[in-house]
């Protein structure tokens, strides 16, 4: 049995990122902000003293109100749609906000609060109120630009992840359909073979030995070597031939370099799979079966065509198992490749059924 640890292990998929902008982030922004300002104001007042004691005081109300809005607010009203009661407590925060700065720039700095306006505001008059309120909004909108960038930056990183992880699940999903699968149809021929008492027996089984080899080690990867693909393809068909004798005529043509090629693992053998499945398997007469595999700069060509069985021969049971290879290719190439890395033909000519695949390897 698989302990409890090994099975979460094997099931476990690993959670995106949390996109979180870092505290170190935060204190840069607001320093090179405060600097900026500082500098920006001493030179309208002519005043750096000035400049500096009133944007000490200011800075910290502009932060307060900005985490307020982007972290208490927003999400409780604005998320919620609830966009009357955001209005009056934003409102509300901004005059709380004018009475506070008025007061300690008034008692601690200098009573003319307001220099840059002529003539020098002294007291709280409704120029000062608008002219404040509307700084800080301008601060608020600032920083809260910047929150929904970040959110939007982090929802989009999120759902890339998932879309990935939802991907990878469905691939793993689809290659482990075909080990199974494979292995019913292996398993069908020795069972023949046994009922037979075939001398060739032990040879079956030895082919399957080495099949089982490369699908508990060869298809771990993403991709795999294309000359283990191969090796592969070339087991199972000396597996179909011992079975079917001289009823069944196989070419397995190979051209180009195959060195240096990968291909996702297991993605050609239900091809040549399904041509002995519904070809060799259902036809009582001689069956041609062909599989030309070339290798053209970056591209792999392969074909594989079977005879058509005749109309009168029927098989339920094969007809409505059979259906898993072509389809989970079909799905593995949407899933696995771009859609200029690879084109799928399926067709039917001449009493021959064809499949092509034109694959970048």
């Amino acid at each position: 049995m698989i302990s409890n640890t090994k099975l979460d292990h094997l099931l476990r998929v690993d959670t995106p990122k949390d996109y979180r902008v870092s505290y170190k982030y935060h204190i840069l922004f607001w320093v090179i902000y405060f600097l900026f300002n500082t500098l920006r104001w001493s030179s309208i007042h002519n005043d750096f003293s000035y400049s500096l004691k009133t944007n000490l005081i200011g800075f910290p109300i502009h932060m307060a109100l900005a985490y307020f809005n982007v972290y208490y607010l927003m999400p409780r009203y604005i998320y919620t749609r609830k966009y009357v009661l955001y209005v009056v407590y934003i409102i509300a925060a901004l005059v709380l906000m004018l009475l506070v700065k008025y007061n300690l720039t008034y008692y601690l700095v200098s009573p003319v609060v307001m220099p840059e306006i002529a003539p020098e505001i002294n007291h709280l008059t409704f120029d000062y109120a608008i002219q404040t309120m509307l700084g800080e909004f301008y601060v608020i909108s600032f920083v809260t630009a910047i929150k929904i960038t970040v959110d939007r930056l982090r929802e989009n990183s999120k759902l890339h992840d998932l879309e990935k992880r939802q991907l990878t699940t469905e691939l793993r999903f689809l290659r482990s359909q075909v080990s199974p699968h494979f292995f019913f149809n292996t398993l069908n021929n020795i069972y023949s073979l046994t009922l037979e008492k075939s001398d060739k027996a032990p040879e079956v089984v030895l082919k399957l030995s080495e099949l089982m080899r490369y699908l508990l080690y060869g298809t771990k990867k993403r991709k795999q070597n294309l000359r283990k693909e191969i090796e592969c393809i070339q087991n199972y068909i000396d597996l179909e031939r011992i079975r079917f004798n001289d009823s069944l005529k196989v070419s397995f043509k190979i051209e180009g370099d195959l060195d240096g090629h990968t291909i996702a693992p297991m993605l050609l053998i239900p091809i040549v799979e399904n041509c002995f499945k519904h070809g060799a398997s259902k036809n009582i007469n001689k069956t041609q079966i062909n599989i030309d595999l070339k290798i053209v700069e970056d591209f792999m060509y392969f074909s594989a065509v079977n005879t058509i069985p005749k109309k009168g021969h029927k098989n339920k049971k094969i007809s409505k198992e059979g259906g898993i290879g072509l389809s989970n290719i079909k799905k593995r190439l949407e899933l696995g490749y771009g859609k200029n890395d690879y084109k799928l033909s399926i067709f039917e000519k001449d009493g021959m059924f064809n499949v092509g695949l034109k694959l970048r390897v």
